[in-house]
């Protein structure tokens, strides 16, 4: 976009009934701090510059967690975040530790398909580079 100046913010923006809590899980796990929080908005971030994980309010009575794997007339996901890690089976047990729950359904050798305490799928990627 010509209208970005260096120093803009940019990043992703992810639904939860409870985006505090979501906020806090994703900055123990990633080790990114959480750099803003205010009712009903929780930012995580790498560095003051971003990339930005934007935890955003939604109604807990409006709230459909998706479903992994996808099934038809169910809520799906329309984006699911990726982590490269190092050594896959200790990741899984860090996230299941922090409250992140592993899907029954994996689909390859070297990712784990896990659902964040708000019901989002991640996946842990083993690094084979």
């Amino acid at each position: 976009m010509r209208s970005r100046t260096p120093g803009m913010w940019w990043g992703n923006a992810i639904e939860a009934p409870d985006p505090s809590a979501l906020a806090h899980f994703y900055s123990d796990l990633l080790g990114w701090p959480v750099g803003h929080e205010e009712p009903g908005t929780a930012i995580v971030a790498p560095a003051p510059e971003g990339p930005y994980l934007v935890f955003q309010q939604v109604h807990a009575a409006d709230w459909v967690p998706p479903v992994w794997p996808p099934v038809v007339g169910e809520q799906r996901a329309m984006m699911h975040l990726d982590f490269q890690v190092g050594d896959l089976e200790e990741a899984v047990g860090e996230a299941v530790a922090l409250g992140a729950t592993l899907a029954e359904q994996q689909p390859q050798d070297h990712v784990r398909v896990l659902l964040d305490p708000a019901g989002h799928p991640f996946c842990l990627c083993r690094d084979d580079g």
